[in-house]
């Protein structure tokens, strides 16, 4: 296969199976466990929240957390693994119910942001200057709650916070439209590119791009990955499925709309990603029948579906492309792309 990217995971995705409708359905796998698959399955990057990395992170100091963090730096060194990046998990904690950044509560608020900053010298124990920022719960259920407009500048200032802590640190901010919250304050890529240029320091905040927050937000995923390309912000990719508007589903790539899933592949070969560093990072879960032994296929088939893409991104014909754009004979181009993708020969 044609390379020039390189795969991570979480450890997440090597799920119990629960969903927002039932509870696990297959025994955990220990964290050597999974770090293992990621060799097996010949990917090279860790995804991380920060209490992944630290378990219970709230219970230590951070003398003893950065310590458990330079433990897992060994582990990973060992298995010539490395950290992606470190995201703080704001919105499982009781003092974030309310959002974190944009909680009604200050101390809440600070609660929020000194997490954050542990995650920042977290990531720099385990060899990563990249800090992800899944605002899950800055939004509100009822609109009268916050005022939104304070609530941007609540996300912006945390967001310089970081920046000041650390001057090598780049943060990358992941949209969603809804779900844990109502609606959201940072929906789309738009508003995470828009929020980067409001920091201080605009030229080390970004984005990352999951597929299905996109489709949950109506929206296609390889439009919304070519906005942030075109104002060099694409700095990750969460790639994965989505059958309609329903709840983050998280399916194996390419699974529900091939085609769909073709336009996000094209654009990142025709816009060079992956050649500045980026990670082709994956954010999917095995379907809850998928018996413990066998629940780390998704991933494989999400990265071999990927990479079969590729090929078909860079086999299809170009110069047919632009002449049938030319001519604005799109029913033309539209047959050209499902033969292509179908297989058909002449």
């Amino acid at each position: 296969m044609p390379g020039n990217y390189r795969f991570s995971f979480g450890p997440w995705n090597i799920h119990e199976g629960a969903d927002p409708f039932g509870p696990p359905v297959r025994e955990s796998f220990a964290f050597d466990e999974k770090l293992k698959v990621y060799t097996q399955l010949g990917f090279e990057g860790v995804q991380f929240h920060d209490d992944d990395v630290v378990p219970q992170i709230d219970r230590y100091s951070q003398a003893d957390a950065l310590r458990k963090a330079r433990d897992v730096k060994k582990r990973l060194d060992d298995l010539g693994l490395v950290a992606e990046f470190v995201a703080p998990r704001l919105w499982e904690d009781p003092r974030t119910a309310d959002g974190a950044y944009t909680s009604n509560s200050a101390s809440d608020r600070q609660y929020a942001i000194d997490r954050s900053l542990r995650a920042v010298e977290i990531a720099r124990e385990v060899g990563c200057d990249r800090i992800v920022l899944w605002l899950a719960r800055e939004g509100t259920y009822i609109r009268e709650a916050k005022d939104p407009a304070r609530a941007a500048g609540q996300i912006v200032e945390a967001v310089n916070h970081l920046l000041a802590a650390d001057k090598g640190i780049r943060i990358l901010i992941e949209p969603k439209p809804n779900e844990p919250m109502d609606l959201a304050y940072l929906p789309t890529m738009g508003h995470a590119v828009a929020t980067a240029y409001l920091t201080d320091d605009p030229s080390r905040v970004g984005a990352l791009m999951e597929s299905a927050h996109a489709i949950l937000a109506g929206l296609d995923p390889s439009d919304e990955m070519a906005y942030a390309l075109r104002h060099k912000k694409l700095w990750s990719v969460h790639l994965n499925d989505q059958n309609g508007l329903k709840y983050d589903q998280d399916k194996a790539f390419g699974s529900v709309d091939l085609r769909r899933a073709f336009n996000q592949v094209r654009v990142l070969e025709r816009h060079d990603y992956g050649q500045r560093g980026e990670w082709v990072g994956l954010d999917v879960k095995a379907l809850r029948t998928q018996k413990r032994e066998v629940s780390t296929a998704h991933l494989k088939h999400s990265k071999e579906t990927f990479l079969l893409l590729v090929d078909k991104a860079r086999s299809l014909d170009e110069a047919t492309v632009s002449r049938l754009v030319a001519a604005r004979d799109y029913e033309a181009l539209d047959q050209l792309v499902l033969r292509h993708l179908l297989g058909a020969r002449g």
